[in-house]
């Protein structure tokens, strides 16, 4: 087929088939300007395949109905894959503030500080001052003399401050 006789079959197909198309597309998309698109590619893509319009094989209609509903699906998907645009109030304050990353990273820090610890020591820290419980409650748990929990605190507390030191966290 030469250009001439392919810009008449397109304007034949516009002519004939573009409003049908157009409809049909309004059915499915949100707004003109959208359903408008489909048609302009599924013309588009009409033209790029007009060995696939035969007169004999059928109304071109039904082919270009499908190609439209191929666009609708590749705008689709298209859509799906893009970054949705967030706005509002409520969405502000579930993102991370600046103190929550700055908390994070000190609980990171002190994990690790603690990791360094002996486990006699990282035992009697986390019992008194995670666990919330006194010399006395620490000692029955642990299973120790209460003033060995005393001294492990003494010295727990002494090697985690050189520890955080020693990690640059502390002067």
């Amino acid at each position: 087929m030469d250009g001439v006789e392919e810009q008449q079959l397109m304007a034949l197909l516009y002519a004939e088939h573009a409003d049908a198309v157009f409809f049909f597309a309004r059915r499915h998309v949100s707004d003109q300007q959208r359903a408008e698109d489909v048609v302009q590619e599924t013309l588009l893509r009409a033209w790029r395949h007009l060995d696939q319009l035969d007169g004999a094989r059928g109304n071109p209609r039904s082919y270009l109905l499908t190609v439209a509903r191929n666009v609708i699906t590749d705008q689709w998907r298209a859509e799906q894959r893009r970054p949705q645009t967030v706005a509002g109030e409520a969405v502000l304050a579930v993102l991370p503030s600046e103190d929550d990353i700055e908390s994070a990273l000190e609980g990171w820090v002190i994990a690790e500080a603690l990791r360094r610890l002996s486990n006699e020591h990282r035992e009697v820290i986390h019992t008194l001052y995670y666990e919330g419980r006194t010399m006395t409650d620490a000692a029955v748990r642990l299973g120790i003399p209460a003033g060995t929990v005393k001294s492990r605190s003494y010295y727990a507390v002494r090697a985690l401050r050189g520890i955080l030191e020693e990690m640059g966290v502390l002067r």
